[in-house]
């Protein structure tokens, strides 16, 4: 283990550093992390409307197109909301106006959406709609391809100053936005020759590009367990694996949710096992590596050094906080407690995927706030299944069970270094 752990340390951690570092990534996390206020809002509405109780659901049942409205505005336009705020995060990360980018970013991504007429029942004309299919979760690889492009446009036409200059004494505001013109200008109408003259639907056709990788995250095994193994080593290793690994695949994560929330919507099953939620509620227990079951185990130690660390731990740990264990404990770099925080995410993702694929638990389709602890959030997110709780639980003895003999090794070690300690003394 210190070999592999060595090696992740030398060779792994500094380009995965890099990588969760890089503009792009960066502005990418950013910008879909501050859409998901919204998105945590549209799926109340959906577990609202959808609430497992006969009574409520026959109650509300005339009003759920209204109930939906929410849902449709925050999650069935998250790309939008995405859009704008990736654009605005890597514009800043280059020094430039923020909401330019942002503007300029969402922009490029509406001119992907083409308008169509639409008639009422008796004919009427209701005047150009935009189709809502990929304004969701299924527009988002269009988002950040849009995203990209519109702010490096800015960037490129900064740097050779062809931009509309105003004199000093205009308002930095007005200024900005006149910068902002002629990149624009540029911008828009390379996606109006692609995709409104050229008639080239980008949105269909990178999901059909994407939709082997999507499915693979979605509904595979090894969907559910590279990210987790991948996570957990880099943790291991010092470095926050979640904000690596989730950096890249929450596009993906978004995708499916919009998927399962959509057909949860409509009165379905949620097709998708590996979304989002999988991880935050089944196998994040305490945090990633699911270390509440550690904390735990600490707090029942021998050794007062175990001992302090679990009582200071284990209520951040209830809500998902786990950074008092991982460097108090320590996990990281620290082969006697790394080998179960990699090992035991390992089985309980085996668990919980074959049940989750067998359809013994209903899979997540509403998002939470990452703090909510895990059996209320299995509760929530599966929209009242009660066999989520039970799962929860199941996932904990695991833990329980993986961490166990490695405290106890780690005890005996803890407790000779105290004896020595008190001898010194």
């Amino acid at each position: 283990m210190n070999k592999i752990l060595g090696f992740v340390e030398e060779k792994l951690l500094p380009p995965m550093a890099s990588l969760s570092e890089q503009k792009h990534f960066r502005a990418i996390r950013d910008g879909i992390i501050s859409a998901m206020p919204l998105i945590m809002i549209g799926s109340f509405f959906v577990l609202m409307v959808n609430f497992p109780i006969p009574m409520w659901t026959e109650f509300i049942a005339p009003y759920v197109p209204k109930l939906m409205l929410p849902y449709r505005v925050t999650v069935g336009m998250m790309s939008v909301y995405a859009a704008y705020g990736m654009g605005g995060s890597l514009a800043k990360s280059y020094g430039m106006d923020r909401t330019s980018g942002g503007v300029l970013s969402l922009g490029a991504f509406m001119m992907t959406i083409i308008p169509f007429a639409a008639f009422s029942e008796n004919g009427d004309a209701l005047g150009m709609v935009l189709p809502m299919q990929y304004l969701g979760g299924s527009g988002m690889f269009t988002a950040i391809l849009c995203m990209i492009f519109a702010v490096e446009v800015l960037r490129l036409f900064k740097q050779k100053n062809f931009t509309i200059k105003l004199p000093e004494q205009v308002p930095d505001s007005v200024a900005r936005s006149f910068e902002a013109i002629l990149p624009g200008l540029f911008t828009m109408t390379i996606v109006w020759l692609i995709c409104g003259l050229g008639g080239f639907n980008i949105n269909e056709a990178i999901m059909k590009l994407f939709s082997p990788i999507v499915s693979i995250a979605g509904n595979s095994y090894l969907g559910v367990i590279i990210p987790v193994f991948l996570i957990t080593l880099l943790w291991a290793a010092g470095i926050h694996g979640d904000s690596v690994i989730a950096s890249l695949i929450r596009p993906l994560w978004l995708v499916l949710l919009d998927e399962n929330m959509a057909a949860v919507a409509d009165g379905r099953l949620a097709p998708n096992v590996g979304v989002e939620g999988f991880f935050d509620v089944y196998i994040w227990i305490g945090g990633s590596g699911g270390t509440l079951a550690l904390c735990i185990l600490f707090m029942m130690s021998k050794s007062s050094y175990m001992k302090e660390i679990g009582k200071l731990s284990v209520v951040p740990g209830i809500f998902n906080i786990n950074e008092p264990i991982i460097f108090g404990a320590p996990i990281v770099l620290n082969p006697i407690l790394a080998i179960p925080f990699i090992l035991g995410p390992l089985v309980a993702t085996t668990v919980t995927y074959f049940t989750l694929n067998a359809g013994w638990v209903l899979n997540t389709s509403v998002i939470s706030p990452f703090a909510v602890p895990a059996p209320i959030k299995a509760f929530l997110t599966t929209g009242g299944d009660w066999k989520g709780i039970i799962l929860v639980f199941v996932n904990i003895a695991i833990y329980f069970a993986i961490y166990y003999p490695f405290v106890k090794s780690y005890e005996k070690k803890m407790l000779a270094e105290e004896a020595e300690n008190a001898e010194l003394a």
